[in-house]
């Protein structure tokens, strides 16, 4: 199903299951276009299916957030097809290690596939998709973080999770006061503990819980807020 004029067009990174998945049926339902991204594209493809099945505009582009010509075709697929976007979610992200890791002992590779995955993708895919934000005069973009990322309330354990979602943060709050100027608010959001693959069945929450806050973040209107981090539509400690 292709967008309609003068529909909002979204970019949802990670979109095949989850929260990238529950992330785009709300903003389908909400009127949104979304273009749905994943790695793999049989997945992908699938998980664009079930939402074409509900009647929602959406549709799917193959997208690995940790390879540079990915997301460099993404952004000309997307230049071409549309007059810009209004919505970037960055959802895709990867928890590397096992939870009682330790920072002394686990390898620096698995450092840098977190930081590849959940901060090195996000800005990889601000940098290509802002101009295209930009033309459509402004925008939203939307870091899926965690709680494990707030210095406030910083432990032990998942070091490398929590050193990438710690940077996401902070590019939040960087992209956020160099975009002001330019109507394109940039809001980080944590979900909270939920149900996916990542969070595990025991989760205490639903994953159209946990969508709820991003989805939210991706519709402020023109007065809402810029350079947050929020849980539950409420402003939380950095």
């Amino acid at each position: 199903m292709g967008a309609a004029n003068g529909q909002k067009i979204a970019v949802v990174t990670g979109a095949n299951r989850g929260l990238g998945l529950e992330i785009s049926r709300q903003l389908a339902a909400r009127g949104v276009h979304v273009v749905m991204t994943a790695r793999d594209p049989e997945k992908g493809a699938a998980a664009c299916e079930r939402l074409r099945s509900e009647s929602l505009s959406v549709e799917f582009l193959p997208l690995d957030v940790t390879d540079v010509k990915s997301i460099e075709t993404l952004a000309e697929t997307m230049g071409k097809k549309f007059s810009g976007i209004d919505i970037l979610v960055n959802n895709a992200g990867i928890l590397p290690e096992g939870r009682g890791a330790r920072v002394l002992t686990l390898s620096p590779e698995v450092f840098r596939q977190a930081f590849e995955t959940n901060t090195l993708g996000p800005l990889r895919l601000c940098q290509a998709l802002v101009p295209l934000m930009k033309k459509r005069g402004g925008g939203r973009i939307v870091n899926v973080s965690s709680g494990l990322g707030q210095l406030a309330e910083m432990g032990a354990g998942t070091p490398a999770y929590r050193l990438s979602k710690t940077a996401l943060n902070a590019l939040t709050r960087i992209l956020a006061a160099e975009l002001a100027g330019d109507r394109i608010k940039v809001n980080a959001a944590c979900p909270g503990w939920v149900r996916t693959d990542m969070g595990g069945p025991n989760a205490a929450r639903s994953v159209e819980e946990g969508a709820d806050t991003p989805v939210w973040l991706a519709l402020l209107p023109e007065d809402g807020p810029t350079g947050g981090f929020f849980r539950d539509r409420r402003p939380i400690p950095w």
